[in-house]
């Protein structure tokens, strides 16, 4: 048995189990088509680009409108996060990351994303103003409790109590700061990373943001 495809350590959903002579197709597996529901944190920036790594920037109270969603679509060279598992060398991206050895230039893949939707409310308008359409917010101190929860969730030395010691800080210093979520359906080739998606959606709103949840919901037919 073996599987065919990764999950980053906060993800959930769908992972291909395959069994026997299946598993001689894995690479076929691997290249499928992908689908994920993300929830987007506005304002927030972190070295992992979600929320088991290092805050990096914090914008609160900043324009939020993203405009148009099919701006995120189409053909992209995305370079890898550098807290990926992409190997370089026999070592991964993750590794050479935390030893401080990340090359000058990060390997690069071509993604396509076919399609963005909106599935919750989430674009906040200017100065977060509250309404009947206001978007999902959360306050500072809410957001590092479920980091922290999470966090303490995944197994391995990844950094955890420098990541902890900051989402404590964050809390304290921003605890009564709302911070707005926007809520996608995402369809995309194989290989496409969700946090870095969310990083760009961040920038298109002339902020900054991290991917709060990821689920993926499909694969291929699956």
């Amino acid at each position: 048995m073996t599987y065919a495809g990764r999950l980053d350590p906060l993800a959930s959903g769908k992972l291909l189990l395959l069994v026997g002579e299946e598993c001689k197709e894995k690479e076929k597996y691997l290249g499928l088509d992908k689908g994920y529901e993300v929830e987007v944190r506005v304002g927030v920036k972190t070295d992992t680009g979600d929320a088991l790594g290092l805050i990096t920037e914090v914008w609160p109270m900043v324009n939020t409108e993203v405009g148009p969603l099919a701006k995120f679509c189409g053909m992209f060279t995305q370079a890898y996060p550098a807290y990926s598992s992409k190997t370089i060398g026999g070592r991964q991206l993750h590794e050479l990351a935390r030893s401080g050895e990340l090359p000058d230039e990060m390997p690069t893949k071509e993604i396509e994303i076919y399609s963005i939707e909106e599935i919750g409310k989430g674009l906040a308008g200017r100065g977060h103003e509250k309404s009947s359409k206001q978007a999902d917010l959360l306050s500072g101190s809410d957001i590092a409790a479920q980091a922290i929860g999470n966090i303490t969730k995944v197994n391995g030395d990844f950094r955890q109590e420098e990541i902890i010691t900051g989402w404590k800080k964050f809390g304290r210093e921003y605890g009564a700061v709302d911070f707005p979520l926007i809520k996608l359906r995402v369809a995309c080739t194989s290989g496409t990373y969700m946090r870095s998606l969310a990083e760009r959606i961040g920038r298109g709103a002339g902020t900054v943001a991290f991917a709060f949840s990821i689920k993926r919901t499909k694969i291929g037919e699956f």
